[in-house]
């Protein structure tokens, strides 16, 4: 598979799971703000691995466990608007991306 497609298509699901959630988030997620930081997509395009960003992070688990039961759904929404671009909806496996806690205690390590 070109590898050029395959950008392209992991622009195109970070942007439309980017808008899902920041629709969801008053109504499903609590009002918890959750970025999509990176999506990547197998070669078969079968799955879709994508890495959320959970703001504020004293409840990130639970907010987390929020994402992981409506995972339907939110694949039903993205499949709403992919369906002109793509033939097969990816199965989305979500993670969290914890590089910006990471770099926080880079910073206060080296502040020390």
């Amino acid at each position: 598979m070109d590898g050029t497609r395959l950008n392209k298509v992991n622009r195109q699901i970070l942007k439309d799971l980017g808008e899902i959630f920041q629709r969801q988030s008053q109504t499903v997620f609590q009002g918890r703000m959750i970025t999509v930081t990176a999506v990547r997509v197998s070669p078969d395009l079968g799955i879709a691995k994508v890495y959320l960003s959970i703001f504020p992070n004293n409840s990130k688990d639970e907010v987390f466990a929020l994402v992981k039961t409506n995972v339907k759904t939110i694949r039903h929404e993205l499949a709403q608007r992919i369906k002109n671009q793509m033939r097969i909806v990816p199965e989305l496996l979500f993670y969290i991306d914890d590089s910006l806690d990471y770099i926080e205690n880079i910073d206060r390590l080296l502040k020390e």
